[in-house]
């Protein structure tokens, strides 16, 4: 779900159900930056925060959604929007999940800090046995 203030006229979803939908969802998410006319640079980090929180939510939340839109601001800034839902176990302590090199699996730990420093807005609603959304904008310069 897209923050209120934020407008998008048209918001897709799609599945992480299973490994592949995880190259299909960073596929989309790179079409629509090329779309909106971000520069590489720009298409490369919101990118990379897509992989990063749809592989969260497929390894460590069973699967879920990604929504992705278009988005414009109330003075009209464009932007790209993430929104990744799984309905896993939650995060029981986000504070520590967003430090560098906190891992509950096998990878390096960067995945949830990383991601907040590649996009310009981040929002995280879990709470243990609830399920996780992630939330993120990459504005446009």
């Amino acid at each position: 779900m897209l923050p209120d203030e934020l407008t998008a006229p048209e918001a897709r979803e799609h599945a992480v159900r299973a490994e592949e939908d995880l190259l299909t969802a960073r596929h989309a998410v790179r079409a629509d930056a090329v779309a909106a006319g971000f520069s590489i640079v720009d298409q490369t980090k919101i990118v990379t925060a897509a992989s990063e929180l749809v592989r969260n939510a497929y390894i460590h939340g069973g699967g879920g959604t990604m929504t992705i839109a278009v988005v414009r601001d109330r003075r009209g800034r464009a932007g790209l929007a993430l929104s990744v839902r799984d309905e896993g176990p939650g995060i029981g302590d986000v504070e520590q999940a967003m430090t560098d090199g906190f891992s509950t699996g096998a990878g390096l730990g960067h995945g949830l800090g990383g991601t907040r420093r590649l996009v310009d807005e981040f929002t995280i609603d879990t709470a243990p046995g609830k399920g996780t959304t992630v939330t993120v904008v990459r504005w446009k310069p």
